[in-house]
C-alpha cells in the first residue's frame, strides 16, 4: 500500500515537509468533513421530515452519542498509542483501514427501511448513528495525532494546520453548498419543496466513493517523519487523562477551541435564521460560508511568515479581539443592509482565520508539551481528549442556538409566518452580541492563560531535543 519505513526514513530529517506531503494531508480532513459535513448540515432535518422522529428523541439520541464519546474516544486513542508501529506508521495505516467502514456507515444513517414504526426507526438511527461517529473516531484521533509525528518544526507544523483548515473547507462545500441544490424535490399536490430520501441517499453513496479515493489519496501522499519508540509500556489510562488535566496549556486550548467551533456553529445556525427573518433574504445565508473562507484563503500564503514573526498564540488572541470588536460594533449601529452585514462578517473573518487556521498546529505544540513533562508520547489519547473537548463545543451551539431563540420567543407554530418586531430585533441582537462575548472569551483564555507564546515554544523545542537524546543514550 504505501512506502514502508526502511532503516534510511529512521534516520531522515524531522523537518522539510514537502508540497505533497501538505496536499496529502490537507485531503485528510476533505475526506473526513465530506462526510461529517453532510450529517450536520441535513441529518436532523432528514430524522424529522423523512424518518419522523419527535425533536425531543433526537435530542436525547444527541446526548446519548456525546457521552459514547466521552468513553470511545480517549479509550481509542489510547489503544492506538498502546500498539506498535507498523511498517506505515504510527497512525497513517488506521486513517486508511477505517476510511472504509467510516464510508459504510456514511451511507447507512441515510438509508430508509419501509414501514418501520417511529421507535423502530429511532432505535435504528441510534445503531447507525453511534456506528458512524466511533469510525469517525476512529479516522479522526489518528489523522489528528498525524501531525504531530510529519514534523518537529514549529512553522511547518504551521503549515500543516492551514492545509487541514483548507481541506475542512473544501470537505465542507458538499453539505452547505452543493447539495442544497440537488436533494429537495416538489410535491405536485401543494408546491413545497421537502427533503428526497432517495435523492439523499443516492448523492450520500456518490459521496461516500469520494470519501474512500480522498483517504487513499492522503495516505499514499503523507509520511511520519518522527520516529517514536517501537513500543511503549502504557500506565494506567486514568493516569494519562490525569496529567493532561494538570496539562495547562492542554485545558486552556481544549476549552478555547470549544468556544472557537461553538461560535462558528452557533452563527451559523443564528444567521440562517436572521436572513430568512431579519432581512427576509433567506438566499443570501450561502454567501456566509463564502465569505468565511475569503478571509482564510488570503492568510493562507503569508502565516508561515507572520508565525515567525509574531507567534501562534499572539495571532490567534489579538484575532479574536478583533473578531469581538467587529462583532460589537455590528452590533451597536444595527445594520439593515444584508450585504453591508456580509462586508462585516467578511471583516470579522479575518480576526477568526488566525485561530481556525492555528488551532491543530497548537494542539500538536500541547502534545510536546505533554512529553517534555511526562517524557512519555500519548498522541493519540491528547488528541482523542481535545477531540472531545471539540464535540462538547457542537453540542453547545446546538443547544445554545435553541435556548437563545427561545429566550428571544421565536414562535415555532405552524401557522406563523412572520415573527413580531420585537423577535426579529432581539434576534439580531443574539445574533451579533453572542458572539462578542465567545470571541472576547476567546481572547483572554490566549492571551493571559495560554503559556506557550513564542519564546516558551522555542525554549521547550531546545528542551525536548535534549530530552529525546538523553533517552536515545539510555
Amino acid at each position: 500500500m504505501g512506502e514502508a519505513i526502511t532503516k534510511s526514513n529512521k534516520k531522515s530529517n524531522t523537518n522539510g515537509l514537502l508540497f505533497r506531503e501538505k496536499f496529502g494531508y490537507a485531503l485528510g480532513d476533505t475526506g473526513g468533513v465530506l462526510a461529517f459535513g453532510v450529517v450536520s448540515s441535513f441529518l436532523q432535518m432528514y430524522y424529522t421530515d423523512v424518518l419522523h422522529i419527535s425533536l425531543a428523541k433526537i435530542t436525547i439520541l444527541m446526548l446519548v452519542a456525546r457521552i459514547w464519546d466521552a468513553i470511545n474516544d480517549p479509550v481509542w486513542g489510547r489503544f492506538i498509542d498502546s500498539r506498535k508501529p507498523t511498517k506505515y506508521g504510527r497512525f497513517r495505516p488506521y486513517i486508511f483501514w477505517l476510511s472504509f467502514p467510516l464510508a459504510i456507515s456514511f451511507v447507512l444513517i441515510f438509508v430508509k427501511i419501509p414501514g418501520l414504526s417511529e421507535n423502530q426507526y429511532l432505535i435504528y438511527a441510534y445503531i447507525t448513528y453511534i456506528f458512524y461517529g466511533m469510525m469517525y473516531t476512529g479516522t479522526n484521533i489518528p489523522y489528528g495525532s498525524l501531525a504531530s509525528v510529519m514534523t518537529e518544526d514549529e512553522v511547518e507544523r504551521s503549515s500543516l494546520s492551514v492545509a487541514r483548515s483548507f481541506g475542512a473547507g473544501i470537505g465542507s462545500l458538499p453539505g452547505q453548498i452543493l447539495l442544497p441544490l440537488f436533494v429537495y424535490s416538489v410535491a405536485v399536490d401543494t408546491g413545497v419543496k421537502y427533503l428526497d430520501a432517495n435523492k439523499m441517499l443516492g448523492a450520500v453513496i456518490l459521496l461516500s466513493g469520494f470519501v474512500l479515493i480522498i483517504y487513499f489519496v492522503s495516505f499514499k501522499l503523507v509520511k511520519e517523519r518522527v520516529m517514536l519508540p517501537p513500543k511503549q509500556e502504557m500506565g494506567k489510562m486514568s493516569d494519562s487523562i490525569k496529567a493532561l488535566l494538570r496539562n495547562k496549556p492542554f485545558i486552556v486550548l481544549c476549552l478555547a477551541s470549544m468556544m472557537l467551533i461553538a461560535s462558528s456553529m452557533y452563527t451559523q445556525t443564528i444567521y440562517n435564521f436572521l436572513f430568512k427573518n431579519y432581512y427576509n433574504k433567506p438566499e443570501l445565508f450561502s454567501l456566509v460560508t463564502v465569505f468565511t473562507y475569503i478571509p482564510m484563503l488570503a492568510l493562507m500564503p503569508i502565516m508561515g511568515k507572520l508565525v515567525r514573526k509574531f507567534g501562534k498564540k499572539e495571532l490567534c488572541a489579538y484575532g479574536m479581539l478583533f473578531a469581538a470588536i467587529i462583532n460589537l460594533i455590528m452590533y451597536l449601529i444595527k445594520i439593515d443592509n444584508p450585504m453591508l452585514f456580509l462586508v462585516f462578517c467578511l471583516f470579522a473573518g479575518f480576526g477568526i482565520s488566525f485561530f481556525t487556521l492555528e488551532v491543530w498546529a497548537l494542539a500538536a505544540d500541547i502534545i510536546d508539551y505533554h512529553e517534555l513533562r511526562t517524557n512519555r508520547r500519548e498522541e493519540g489519547t491528547g488528541f482523542a481528549c481535545f477531540s472531545f473537548s471539540r464535540k462538547l463545543g457542537q453540542t453547545i451551539a446546538g443547544t445554545g442556538a435553541s435556548i437563545g431563540l427561545g429566550l428571544i420567543g421565536y414562535n415555532t407554530a405552524a401557522d406563523v409566518i412572520v415573527q413580531t418586531d420585537s423577535v426579529i430585533r432581539k434576534m439580531y441582537g443574539i445574533a451579533t452580541l453572542v458572539p462578542v462575548a465567545m470571541y472576547f472569551l476567546m481572547y483572554v483564555l490566549l492571551r493571559v492563560f495560554y503559556p506557550l507564546g513564542k519564546k516558551e515554544l522555542a525554549d521547550m523545542s531546545e528542551q525536548l531535543k535534549v530530552q529525546r537524546k538523553q533517552n536515545q543514550a539510555v
